[in-house]
């Protein structure tokens, strides 16, 4: 699936990723954990095509992709959610996610001057494709409420159906649950498990340490940009440098 070898990036005199070797485990739920500051969010940046690295490389389906934009990223089969929402607060919910699968779309300018076959049909394909994701987060489709009206538990469900209409392989997904209360983190891991059930492979940020020992196959903590443990959730909650770090940090669930 995806890998990098030595994957850095430097702001300045800034190290903010450095010498990080990963691979993603296919049809797993994927986590990257670390305090605050530890190079989390940059590291999804890099591998998503928001950043570009400074060194080492990327791989995706065993196609080099080290300086391949966002957009292109996406194309291939990676989406992402990001820490804080950002959405179109004043459409309905299905305008939104219609966003996520217009990246698929082959249309140009004449074919909506002219309103052609292929046109209409990629509109059809975008709608059914929107309609499924919704569903498949558990909200309606055919809800009129504009997305700034939801809960933000149901917010971050939108994004997480923007994400599923681009049609991807990998979702990458930035602190999901940050901001929800128990019962809502409890349906968002039953979320992500259906999604991995159904053949999407998950890679998430995330600060809540139950959820993630719950939820997650294999885990990578970075640590001041660099990669200090991966393993098992067992392996990771015993591990002597992890402990220092983070966990024994007063790490709350």
């Amino acid at each position: 699936m995806l890998s990098v070898e030595n994957l850095g990036i430097q702001f300045g005199g800034l190290k903010a990723v450095s010498g990080v070797n990963y691979s993603v485990t296919p049809g797993a739920v994927n986590a990257v954990i670390g305090p605050n500051g530890a190079g989390k969010s940059t590291f999804f940046n890099l591998i998503s095509g928001f950043y570009q690295p400074t060194s080492g490389r990327i791989t995706f389906g065993g196609e080099d992709v080290t300086r391949m934009p966002a957009h292109k990223m996406a194309t291939r089969g990676v989406a992402r959610t990001f820490q804080t929402t950002s959405l179109f607060k004043e459409l309905p919910i299905l305008d939104n996610v219609l966003q996520g699968h217009r990246l698929r779309m082959r249309s140009g300018i004449w074919d909506a001057i002219l309103r052609t076959p292929r046109l209409r049909s990629e509109e059809r394909e975008a709608r059914e494709r929107a309609a499924f994701a919704l569903d498949f987060v558990g909200l309606s489709p055919r809800d009129p409420r504009p997305v700034g009206m939801l809960t933000q538990e149901a917010q971050k469900r939108v994004s997480i159906a923007i994400a599923l209409a681009t049609d991807p392989k990998l979702v990458l997904l930035d602190e999901p649950a940050a901001g929800i209360n128990p019962d809502e983190t409890e349906g968002l891991v039953r979320l992500i498990r259906k999604m991995v059930d159904q053949g999407y492979t998950v890679c998430l940020i995330e600060h809540k340490m139950n959820m993630i020992m719950n939820i997650s196959d294999h885990i990578m903590v970075l640590h001041h940009g660099q990669k200090i443990a991966e393993g098992a959730p067992r392996e990771i909650q015993g591990n002597p440098a992890v402990i220092e770090a983070y966990l024994g940090g007063g790490h709350r669930a």
